[in-house]
């Protein structure tokens, strides 16, 4: 039956003749579309660990490679993927380039009482499997908005990324110029040294500036901490470079300050998280008055337990068995977002909220800390 609209476009029935000639389609597109989403955007992931190199006395490097022995999903230099152990999870950089998709490694540095980065360096060895989430995150560089010329500060295990990057212009021959600053305690805690330092040399695009803070008499580099009067001395003028940091909690703040004091804006700096606050109570918006190290109550599943002021809610509910989905750890990617019910939490600045978090009562977990007894959505 012809559509009452039809006369109303021109070669309405040729077209209606040939969507009649053709064979109805049985085609499968929602499985087809959730493979190929599957294939680039796993959800979950278990991995063989081909390799574990020690890098320093503190970090260990697990190279990950497909069971079949194919490709991983690709990834964007500066990427993570989330590691799975003890019914929690954390967030590890891939430091090996995307140009060479057969393996990810992930480095792993030893965290005080850090509960996964000592299970994995004390007890993962060559053959064992660790279950992975698929890449994921922000952080990294961006030709349209980034450009061609950058500075990346780097503390500790930040460098890892930063080893991405660096290795995938070798690897791509990208023409892009990339200054690495790269600041660490002692000589022997420098992650990829040789390797930097040998990459640095061959490619007149890349240099690379390690700081040393506790230097001993053998030092004859820099020292001290990545100060604007050494960045500018290093790096020279920033002018409109993009400006990429990556390290422990403590170096955002400091580095920020530093780089205000050079005068560059904070449009043209791009932050990797690396957890939660050490200290949320040193945030400004911090309820006056209020003691970190009361126990209030939580409640959510239909469980109620107690928990300190100081402690985000995401790592209390998986203390109880209650896991959200969660990657980041550091309050950008919103996949363990919870709706607040009742009661009042600190969210803490580093928390990236939509608009509309706030009017209905949203937060992410990760980066939450309940003031009050609280019930929540989970």
């Amino acid at each position: 039956m012809k559509h009452p609209l039809a006369p109303l476009f021109d070669g309405h029935d040729d077209v209606q003749a040939e969507i009649d000639r053709r064979p109805a389609d049985t085609a499968d597109h929602t499985a087809d579309t959730r493979r190929l989403i599957d294939a680039h955007h796993p959800k979950r992931l278990t991995l063989p660990v081909a390799d574990v190199v020690t890098e320093t006395p503190t970090t260990r490097t697990f190279r990950l490679v497909r069971p079949d022995g194919g490709e991983l999903p690709p990834f964007l230099a500066g990427q993570y993927v989330g590691v799975y152990a003890d019914g929690t999870n954390r967030p590890y950089a891939i430091s090996s380039s995307p140009a060479r998709p057969g393996h990810w490694d992930l480095t792993v540095r030893r965290v005080p009482g850090g509960r996964i980065s000592n299970r994995l360096i004390d007890t993962i060895t060559a053959g064992d499997t660790l279950t992975t989430t698929g890449p994921m995150g922000n952080f990294h560089h961006n030709p349209l908005f980034h450009g061609d010329d950058v500075v990346f500060l780097a503390g500790g295990s930040g460098v890892a990324p930063a080893m991405s990057m660096i290795r995938e212009i070798v690897d791509r021959g990208l023409d892009r110029r990339f200054h690495l600053l790269y600041g660490s305690r002692s000589a022997d805690d420098i992650l990829f040294r040789e390797e930097l330092d040998a990459l640095a040399a061959d490619h007149p695009n890349l240099w690379v500036d390690h700081v040393v803070a506790d230097a001993g008499p053998e030092w004859a580099g820099p020292t001290g901490f990545l100060t604007a009067g050494l960045i500018k001395t290093l790096a020279g003028p920033l002018d409109g470079r993009m400006v990429y940091v990556c390290g422990p909690q403590a170096l955002y703040p400091y580095a920020l300050t530093q780089l205000a004091e050079l005068g560059h804006p904070p449009r043209r700096i791009r932050f990797e998280a690396n957890g939660a606050p050490a200290d949320p109570t040193a945030q400004s918006h911090w309820p006056a008055g209020t003691d970190p190290a009361v126990e209030v109550t939580v409640t959510a599943r239909g469980r109620t337990f107690r928990s300190r002021r100081d402690r985000p809610l995401l790592d209390a509910l998986e203390d109880e068995g209650i896991r959200p989905e969660a990657a980041c750890r550091s309050g950008e990617c919103s996949l363990c977002r919870v709706r607040v019910l009742k009661g009042t939490v600190h969210t803490a600045e580093e928390a990236r909220l939509r608009l509309s978090d706030e009017k209905f009562g949203y937060t992410h977990s990760c980066v939450a800390y309940p003031i009050t007894d609280v019930e929540l959505d989970v």
